[in-house]
């Protein structure tokens, strides 16, 4: 069996603040194989991208209280000094950010600092770097990429932005790219031309992508397994066709209930109910009881574990799968 590119380990992510200790990451535990494409979905608040900026090294233990096991390639990533985990960011694991905007210095040129990310790494000269950076421009649908390598950030679209990202990330070619909520603040089909973009660079990079967003309709046709978090914990995982045509969990049934769908008409869409809970304040028991419509006497005292119940698909769920699979195919509308 092939060993797992990122294997994550009882993961706990705990910040110090005025108002209380804020459980951002409470116990995560997954894996991402070679060439995998992993879906990450959840609302806002509900730990995704604090536990990838942890596995990346921009959260550490000088910022929070970190507890767990992070390994690449079967190496523990969380007790290496930042110089050493240096060496893993952009080589090993890149990362496309929510805002790219915010993410590129704006008093540099896009070009010098793609090539930045080249000399980090390797001892090339500056313009062997810089044509790296205008080939990956290139290579990610930047017209006149060697014009635009010269150009700042300001002068770029949101779209291009977002393009120059995910060409500093692979510019390194690493094994795994991350990309956080990568179509934020960006129109419907410039989202659907840089979703497309990631499949076809993972194919070209052979590289493991891991796609972080709070829309499942966005992950129905990009990933091979999808990952449900809640109130910083999993509460679901599984295939594709896992949580999209058996969901086990009353909050991806939530999820799934509020995407519309063209081809179908819908009087009103069923959100869920309430509001995520405070970090700070998590539920007892089931953290998703208070919004649960199926929550019966043991969710607000006991806290489900995520158990596999059916060929890996794993759910936090004081249910049976029996009440499942029957409340699925009773009142769960796929609009994915």
């Amino acid at each position: 069996m092939a060993q797992p590119l990122l294997e994550v380990r009882d993961l706990r992510v705990h910040f110090e603040t005025h108002d209380g200790l804020v459980k951002a990451v409470d116990g995560l535990s997954f894996k991402v194989m070679p060439g995998e494409r992993l879906g990450v979905v959840g609302e806002s608040g509900s730990g995704k991208s604090v536990t990838f900026m942890t596995v990346m090294g921009l959260v550490t233990r000088k910022l929070a209280t970190i507890e767990g096991e992070v390994l690449f390639k079967g190496e523990s990533l969380l007790d290496r000094s930042q110089d050493e985990y240096r060496q893993v960011r952009g080589k090993g694991m890149g990362m496309v950010f929510q805002d790219p905007m915010t993410s590129l210095h704006p008093f540099y040129k896009v070009g010098d600092q793609i090539a930045e990310a080249v000399l980090a790494h390797e001892k090339i000269g500056k313009r062997a770097a810089r044509e790296r950076a205008v080939e990956m421009l290139r290579k990610v649908g930047i017209p006149r990429p060697d014009a635009r390598a010269k150009q700042y950030p300001h002068e770029f679209s949101g779209g291009m932005r977002q393009r120059a990202m995910i060409a500093m990330s692979l510019v390194l070619n690493p094994d795994l790219l991350i990309a956080d909520e990568p179509t934020t603040a960006l129109d419907v089909t410039v989202q659907a031309q840089i979703l497309d973009l990631i499949d076809r660079l993972r194919d070209e990079f052979d590289a493991a992508v891991v796609l972080i967003t709070h829309d499942l309709g966005v992950v129905a046709e990009h990933t091979d397994r999808v990952q449900v978090m809640y109130a910083g914990r999993i509460v679901e995982d599984g295939t594709r066709e896992h949580v999209y045509h058996g969901a086990h969990h009353p909050y991806t049934w939530g999820l799934l209930q509020s995407i519309s769908r063209l081809d179908e008409k819908v009087e009103r869409l069923r959100p869920i109910k309430g509001q995520p809970p405070s970090l700070i304040f998590v539920p007892p028991g089931c953290s998703f009881h208070p919004r649960c419509p199926y929550a019966f006497e043991p969710c607000p005292r006991d806290e489900p574990p995520l158990v596999e119940e059916e060929y890996g698909h794993r759910a936090a769920c004081h249910l049976s799968v029996e009440d499942k699979k029957r409340i699925f195919e009773r009142d769960v509308v796929v609009r994915a």
